[in-house]
């Protein structure tokens, strides 16, 4: 597997633009479309919130009834969320004008994503214009790709991307993809949307497997804020064009597939983490030797989630009592006098407890530590054989500034 430049537009056959139509933002891109020249296969995740926007429902239709599409229409700055019957005829709309300005994509074949703010109608005239005019510059550029990443971002502070290729039947294989996320963001598949376009053959109940299978450890194990958004969307699309021989069983090409979706979204999503609203760091923590897969995902979760813990890594301060007490309350089974905590990052890594009682460590040496732009909790249970990890920021007072006043 190599790392490539681009996102969305990196595989073959894709297509992207992104265009001002003035939503709610008034100086800056704020819609953007990815288009396939050839039917897609299309596999999909959505916010398990019960209160989904009409966007996810538009999509989870398409994806779970026809599962092909050929384009997608997302918009930044308001959320189509709780919109009632106005909503989902404005997602309708939508896919009538794309189908309309694309005339080989049936409307029935244009998947939809917004994101901003709940409860505002869109201004659907704005929004058709946009689709026109998005159509018109389409281009299957890594400019493009990159400009399209940067305006489905709301207070995202950057934009996020990446691709990779890969090897399948002796064809060189593409995966990219983009996404935006900064609040709202603690995905149960928030405000969570990520794409990824391959050019690989893959059937479609194995795109959809793959796709369910690979979140679990990879966007589900982030958290920025433990708010699950009303418009979480992950959509895959594949196709086809890389010409590899199709993958119809779980074999090697499977295989490969599947780590190299599961590298875009790991990387995608750490970026989302990492750029938390108001966040100064990334914050990781790894739980290694839990009893169960199922344990050491909710334990490591939990001390991302840990607001006490996030705050404690915004001060740079080695509070591990309440890392042990994140992870006491998590609901999973462990012997407290029988594990290891540990911190890490470029500075160094320090041990901070033991067998029921800190270590002798240097307060001086973990705030060092910890001052890095990327810090890691190493949780060691001493259980058994499974690991997993979790992705979060630190919890700084400008995420409350950006969230006392995100409506006005």
């Amino acid at each position: 597997m190599k790392k490539t430049e681009g996102g969305v537009t990196a595989a073959k056959g894709f297509l992207a633009a992104a265009i001002q139509a003035g939503i709610k933002y008034k100086d800056r891109d704020d819609m953007a479309m990815i288009y396939s020249t050839v039917p897609c296969r299309a596999a999909g995740v959505f916010t398990s919130n019960l209160v989904k926007a009409a966007p996810v429902l538009w999509d989870k239709n398409i994806v779970n009834t026809r599962g092909s599409a050929r384009a997608v229409v997302i918009n930044a700055g308001i959320a189509n969320a709780c919109t009632g019957r106005q909503g989902m005829d404005y997602c309708t709309q939508t896919a009538q004008a794309a189908s309309k300005a694309l005339p080989e994509a049936k409307p029935e074949e244009v998947l939809v994503a917004s994101t901003g703010v709940i409860g505002m109608q869109l201004p659907i005239e704005k929004i058709t214009a946009g689709v026109n005019g998005l159509a018109k510059k389409l281009s299957d550029t890594l400019e493009a790709g990159t400009e399209a990443a940067r305006a489905i971002m709301t207070t995202d502070t950057v934009y996020k991307q990446a691709a990779v290729t890969i090897e399948l039947g002796g064809k060189t294989v593409t995966v990219g993809g983009m996404c935006k996320g900064s609040g709202m963001i603690h995905p149960n598949m928030c405000t969570m949307l990520a794409f990824v376009t391959t050019d690989a053959a893959i059937s479609g109940e194995l795109l959809q497997e793959a796709l369910r299978q690979d979140v679990q450890d990879t966007f589900n194990m982030i958290s920025v804020d433990g708010d699950t958004s009303t418009n979480d969307t992950l959509l895959v699309l594949a196709n086809g064009l890389a010409g590899n021989p199709e993958i119809t069983e779980k074999n090697q090409d499977y295989e490969i597939f599947c780590q190299a979706l599961h590298t875009i979204n790991e990387t995608l999503a750490k970026k989302m983490a990492g750029d938390g609203e108001g966040a100064t760091a990334l914050f990781e923590t790894t739980v290694l030797h839990a009893a169960t897969k199922e344990d050491a995902r909710i334990l490591a979760k939990s001390v991302i989630c840990s607001s006490l813990t996030k705050a404690a890594i915004f001060g740079h301060d080695a509070n591990w009592g309440r890392i042990l007490c994140a992870l006491g309350y998590s609901g999973a089974t462990f012997d407290p006098e029988n594990m290891e905590l540990y911190f890490e990052s470029a500075a160094g890594r320090i041990a901070i407890y033991k067998d029921g009682t800190a270590v002798d460590y240097s307060e001086e040496e973990a705030a060092r530590i910890l001052s890095e732009p990327e810090v890691r909790v190493i949780a060691d249970m001493k259980m058994g054989q499974e690991s997993a990890t979790a992705w979060g920021c630190d919890l700084t007072y400008d995420y409350v500034k950006i969230n006392a006043d995100y409506r006005s």
